[in-house]
């Protein structure tokens, strides 16, 4: 099969609380938590550029003139326009109101929940994505589970212990690729995944791609702490 088009256009939700990691969120907005020197979100609009992107709205709410202004500030990779709920909308509210705003209503997006560390081939999820004829494709993470497990033989005997395995059960990573008919698809107010997902689900028009790359959801200061530790193990 020849090369997939690019997707040019990507939506950051970025408006959560981030109530789990304070005091780090007390005078900065949670995608803008640094780890290893680094805010989540310059990562994550640096990662979509490298995929082929050129426009990115972020939904913007919690401590949102802050985030604005490191934006404009900064020099990024594309273009960036924040939008700000009137009134909490909500995930799929969310993603659907910054969604309105995208160059290209005819075209797909990408879309990020603003609060993961991830590195994987965006480009190949696109293509996945078209070649199951999808309406939305998830990424699909498999975190190291927080505990050590034990391992059974057949007849019941322990015969090894492992240190954090990853989990045996794919979870949603919060990476999303949309075609263009999901804005229309997205609730107005509420939460994608209990209202349009199972509905795509029964239709067989949702597909999973298992991300092969790093992957990490920063919730709390031991997500930063293990993050950094990652990162430079990665780069040693």
């Amino acid at each position: 099969m020849g090369s997939q088009p690019v997707v040019r256009q990507a939506v950051i939700l970025a408006g959560g609380q981030g109530s789990r990691l304070k005091p780090l969120t007390n005078t900065v907005p949670k995608v803008m938590v640094e780890i290893a020197g680094r805010c989540i979100i310059d990562h994550q609009i640096e990662w979509l550029a490298e995929a082929g992107v050129a426009d990115v709205v972020v939904s913007a709410g919690h401590l949102h003139e802050t985030l604005a202004e490191h934006l404009e500030s900064s020099d990024q990779p594309l273009r960036i326009q924040t939008v700000v709920e009137d009134e909490p909308l909500g995930r799929g509210g969310g993603l659907k109101y910054a969604g309105r705003q995208l160059p290209d209503p005819s075209a797909a997006w990408y879309a990020l929940n603003g609060d993961i560390w991830t590195r994987f081939d965006l480009r190949q999820m696109a293509d996945y994505h078209v070649e199951r004829s999808a309406a939305a494709t998830i990424g699909l993470a498999r975190p190291r589970m927080p505990w050590g497990v034990v391992d059974l033989d057949e007849f019941g005997r322990v015969i090894d212990f492992v240190e954090a395995p990853p989990s045996p059960y794919p979870i949603n990573g919060g990476v999303y690729v949309f075609s263009p008919a999901m804005l229309d698809m997205l609730p107005d107010t509420g939460d994608h995944e209990r209202s349009t997902f199972p509905l795509l689900a029964k239709e067989r028009r949702l597909a999973g791609f298992p991300i092969e790359g790093y992957w990490r959801a920063i919730d709390t200061a031991k997500d930063v702490a293990e993050a950094a530790k990652e990162l430079r193990a990665s780069h040693t």
